[in-house]
């Protein structure tokens, strides 16, 4: 049997039934928007460690998926005497294979020795990540590998982008040398037992449940899913888990449907949302949803569009920082009427000091801003008024008028096709079925408007292009806010517009 990678071993980690089909079944593997897009990330972050790491570029880059994992182990065999650094070094032993992202050359006892550096997209060590470490360390010391030390490097989330391309002190290191060598008997038993799982000839029998998501959504969770008999009212749909007693109720009993889970188990918001689910009625409660909207006219329905960055491209930003690049807002008059504003900035220059004018102008002096969600708006807002001090109390008077819908829905509302959940792509169809997400043509989600944000600011994305993309975003963005002003209408008992005016 062939070395197994490191991928592989960690598949294991997550689930012998993964390993087994990556190995066996690949192509009904499905990766996600979010999970491509994890991937591109830590390919930037990758390339930026490379400059970080060898400033001078005097290094080396072996890149196994072009020249073949053989000559990817070979040359790194070469470059091992050239003492200078390597980059996705590779290496095979006690039957699995390995690739460094950073190997440098260092002195051990007046000894040349090497030490490495496992770079990694996130913000702090998880647990994982310290398997990862170790199964590295392992192969590299199987293989000859005279390591220092074994070092993980995350991204810092508190580091200040200084601009002029300086990103010294974006990476942080932690030493992991001790524990990645105390681990080495466990890593040579999951080799042992991930071997065992690979030759088998038929896919172990595992039934889905969270490790399907933990620590990394499986691509093979589709297939998985369609192997079992569906359950009519998944135990999945209830929310908010968090109480032992029911996690432990639902683990030992294997349960898969609401049905099976006793009532004295669950709180008020669950109970509610089997019930109506099981009966197929709606719950609404008309009289607390309006007494919870008391706020009068004019108002405001607010939406944020945002991007981020692992490795921020703008001056003053921290990695993973929530820039908002656009905003829609739909404003209601005393007398009735609906009017809608918009900022968008696809020039690729920080949209900030754009959008903060724009919000100012677009939200008046006073009325109360729905959004669906308070705490993204907010942080949005607070960001701006930590950007532009002269501009700060402005707003921060705004993030005070913030009013969230969220609650007042999973409070007073509940539509059996919700499956448990509150989002606001749940909630509006059956309050207002005309507003069709599923329609629109390109932007669908929030992911989607980052994804096409990316796209749009591109040096290499045609004007063409970039003007589709600022249609679809406009289109995409207005609807979220119109959804507010429906959910509004709903609970605050206006059948109509125009019976806002009476307020």
């Amino acid at each position: 049997m062939k070395n197994l990678s490191k991928t592989k071993l960690l598949a294991f980690r997550q689930c012998p039934k993964r390993l087994w089909l990556e190995i066996h079944r690949p192509e009904l593997r499905e990766d996600s928007a979010t999970t491509k897009a994890s991937f591109a990330t830590g390919n930037t972050v990758g390339a930026l460690a490379r400059k970080l790491y060898d400033p001078r570029g005097r290094g080396s880059l072996i890149d196994p998926k072009s020249e073949g994992f053989e000559q990817a182990l070979q040359r790194t065999s070469k470059l091992l005497d050239s003492r200078t650094p390597i980059f996705e070094a590779g290496f095979a032993a006690g039957g699995a294979l390995a690739f460094a992202d950073v190997l440098l050359p260092v002195k051990s006892g007046g000894k040349a020795a090497w030490r490495m550096v496992e770079i990694k997209s996130g913000t702090k060590v998880h647990d994982y990540y310290r398997d990862d470490a170790a199964i590295q360390h392992f192969v590299a010391t199987q293989a000859g590998v005279r390591l220092s030390a074994i070092s993980l490097a995350h991204i810092d989330s508190k580091w200040v982008y200084r601009g002029g391309d300086d990103y010294a002190g974006i990476l942080v290191e932690n030493d992991l040398t001790r524990a990645a060598s105390e681990q080495a008997g466990d890593v040579r038993a999951w080799i042992a037992a991930a071997r065992r799982i690979a030759g088998e000839r038929k896919e172990p029998e595992i039934t889905t449940g969270s490790h399907c998501t933990k620590p990394y959504a499986c691509g093979f969770s589709g297939y998985c899913s369609a192997q079992e008999p569906p359950a009519k009212h998944p135990v999945q749909w209830l929310p908010n888990v968090r109480t032992k007693v029911l996690k432990a109720h639902l683990a030992n009993e294997k349960v898969r449907d609401m049905r099976d889970v006793p009532d004295a188990l669950l709180n008020p918001q669950q109970l509610r949302v089997k019930q109506h689910t099981l009966s197929g009625k709606t719950y609404f409660d008309p009289v607390g949803a309006r007494a919870a909207l008391s706020w009068g006219l004019p108002a405001y329905f607010l939406d944020f569009e945002t991007i981020q960055f692992a490795v921020p491209i703008w001056k003053g930003t921290r990695p993973y920082q929530n820039i908002p690049f656009q905003f829609s807002c739909h404003r209601l008059s005393r007398t009735g009427k609906l009017e809608h504003q918009m900022f968008l900035d696809l020039s690729g220059q920080d949209p900030s000091w754009g959008c903060a004018d724009a919000l100012l102008a677009a939200c008046g002096e006073s009325g109360p801003i729905f959004v669906f969600n308070a705490s993204f708006e907010a942080t949005c807002i607070r960001m701006l008024a930590d950007f532009f001090p002269k501009k700060a109390t402005a707003l921060r008077t705004l993030r005070d008028r913030l009013v969230d819908l969220n609650p007042i829905a999973e409070k007073f509302y509940y539509h059996p096709d919700q499956n448990g959940s509150w989002g606001l792509k749940s909630v509006l169809p059956n309050i207002a079925s005309d507003l069709r997400y599923e329609a629109l043509d390109g932007v669908k989600s929030g992911g989607g408007a980052m994804l096409a944000y990316s796209e749009a600011v591109h040096v290499g994305t045609t004007a063409y292009r970039r003007a589709e993309i600022e249609r679809q975003l406009s289109e995409y963005c207005a609807i979220d806010t119109l959804a507010l002003v429906r959910l509004w209408q709903k609970f605050s008992g206006r059948s109509s517009l125009k019976d806002s005016a009476r307020l």
